[in-house]
């Protein structure tokens, strides 16, 4: 009787080391695998790549381990680093609780459209780019978040930020958001009042500066320049503004200053409809606190900065000296040709 008891412990005993505490160790005696677990993946589906990639030896325990703790229906998607002999438990663990997923550190950087950030996140977390887009000009989800305006295009603040793969596209955004509310405090807002501007104002001001500056030290002249030209009631004609409209980066031709649309700051007086690209914090704070000068007029100077002018003759002579520099410029790139 005693051995019956013995015989029924050992059996038992050894199915709970194999379901549970068995280690896995790798065919190919590598110290670690990199996994990646889709959203929308049924655990049948997560047992059979774990299996094929030699991650589990025992796909059947695997599976009634997971059945077992009650995790199999639980398993978070994301990009995992699995140590090589790690048990069932351990495994269906790390997948639970996401405590073995893979932080992916992205920069997203300063003047970007909503749609280039689309692209990078797409590219590097995983997350489906037309769902990402559909948030960012859900005029609702907008408002959920505390932004008042029809689009989130320009408040999806610029930093560094570690994801999870294939991290939900409106988790993603949220963050961004979140990221700029807590910049944009109160101290800022009080300053956008004393100037008269609100927040959609300054964002759209800051993102056309943004997409000007080229030089660090340029930006709160460049930011004078647009609001002198805001109180006297003149059109920006800023070209960042025309290659929005287009849908295009480069150069901006004659023909095209013509492009009908809102953000054609040559057509229309104001500023355009809404931000045309995410600032950063620099060009915010330019607007906020823009350099107190009389110039009206900005032309690039060929190497990376602008020439400033205070009437329309200097921005002329400056305009003819920049055409220069740049047909000799054109000369020199095809004699290298």
């Amino acid at each position: 009787m005693i051995a019956v008891v013995l015989i029924v412990f050992g059996v038992l005993g050894g199915s709970v080391y194999l379901t549970f505490l068995a280690p896995n160790y790798f065919a190919d005696r590598t110290h670690w695998k990199t996994i990646f677990i889709p959203r929308g993946a049924t655990f049948a589906d997560i047992a059979d790549s774990l299996h094929q990639n030699g991650v589990v030896r025992r796909k059947f325990c695997f599976v009634l381990a997971g059945k077992l703790l009650g995790w199999a229906e639980k398993i978070r998607a994301g990009k995992y680093l699995l140590l090589n002999g790690a048990s069932n438990f351990e495994i269906l663990r790390d997948l639970h609780t996401g405590r073995s997923a893979m932080n992916i550190t992205i920069t997203l950087v300063e003047g970007q459209t909503a749609r280039s950030y689309a692209h990078i996140l797409a590219r590097e977390v995983g997350i489906d780019s037309e769902r990402f887009m559909a948030l960012v000009h859900d005029s609702t989800f907008a408002h959920e978040l505390g932004i008042d305006a029809s689009s989130l295009e320009g408040y999806l603040f610029p930093n560094t930020y570690e994801f999870y793969w294939q991290e939900d596209e409106e988790a993603i955004i949220r963050r961004l958001v979140e990221t700029f509310k807590h910049f944009y405090n109160d101290s800022l807002q009080e300053q956008a009042r004393k100037l008269g501007l609100t927040t959609e104002q300054v964002v759209t001001l800051a993102s056309i500066v943004d997409a000007e500056a080229k030089v660090d030290s340029e930006r709160s002249i460049i930011a004078g320049v647009y609001l002198n030209r805001l109180h006297r009631g003149m059109r920006l004609e800023a070209d960042p503004t025309v290659q929005y409209a287009l849908g295009k980066q480069g150069r901006v031709y004659w023909k095209d200053l013509d492009v009908e649309s809102p953000y054609n700051t040559y057509l229309y007086a104001g500023l355009p409809p809404g931000p045309i690209n995410n600032p950063g914090m620099r060009s915010i704070k330019a607007v906020l606190y823009p350099s107190r000068h009389k110039y009206l007029f900005l032309v690039s100077n060929g190497h990376g900065g602008h020439v400033f002018s205070r009437t329309y003759k200097e921005h002329q002579r400056a305009v003819q000296k920049y055409r220069k520099i740049r047909e000799q410029q054109i000369r020199r790139e095809n004699a290298m040709r």
